[in-house]
């Protein structure tokens, strides 16, 4: 007759071994981005983030996809977002004539701002680590005027989950 003890050991051990293999699903380096695609300005819009309210849930892939509809270059920076996820990579893409996406250059590391040229776009795939409503989300290229887009009206609200 076996050992009450050891049943008890081999049962822990199994279910160990079984729930290593739920931890390995979580694996984000398999995980289908979610995309979230946000226009910088628009030929309607020049001064504006579209949609300005963006939402994330930590813990989940995203592809967040920055297009620049407009004339002027502009930023994307937001301090509080960027120190609130975890940066997979930034990919600098174009659209060639036949309609095809070419990535450019892959950048990797901590992301604080990222500045898209009129006509481009640029991914950053990021993980939000860290839940919290962020109001300082702008761009920051100065006009002639002296005073930046953000002043002007591009100014945008982040919320992870």
């Amino acid at each position: 007759m076996q050992d009450p003890g050891r049943r008890g050991i081999a049962g822990l051990i199994a279910a160990m071994a079984v729930a290593g293999t739920a931890w390995a699903a979580g694996d984000l380096s398999r995980q289908a981005p979610i995309e979230v695609v946000v226009d910088l300005g628009t030929a309607e819009t020049p001064l504006a983030f579209s949609p300005a309210t963006l939402r994330f849930e930590t813990g989940k892939l995203y592809k967040l996809v920055l297009r620049n509809r407009s004339t002027e270059p502009h930023y994307f920076t937001s301090d509080n977002f960027a120190a609130s996820v975890w940066t997979r990579k930034v990919q600098l893409t174009q659209r060639s004539a036949d309609g095809r996406e070419a990535v450019l250059a892959e950048i990797k590391g901590g992301i604080r701002e990222i500045e898209v040229y009129p006509g481009h776009s640029a991914e950053w795939w990021l993980v939000p680590v860290q839940a919290g409503r962020f109001t300082d989300l702008r761009c920051g290229i100065r006009m002639a005027d002296g005073k930046t887009h953000a002043e002007h009206g591009m100014r945008g609200e982040i919320v992870i989950e």
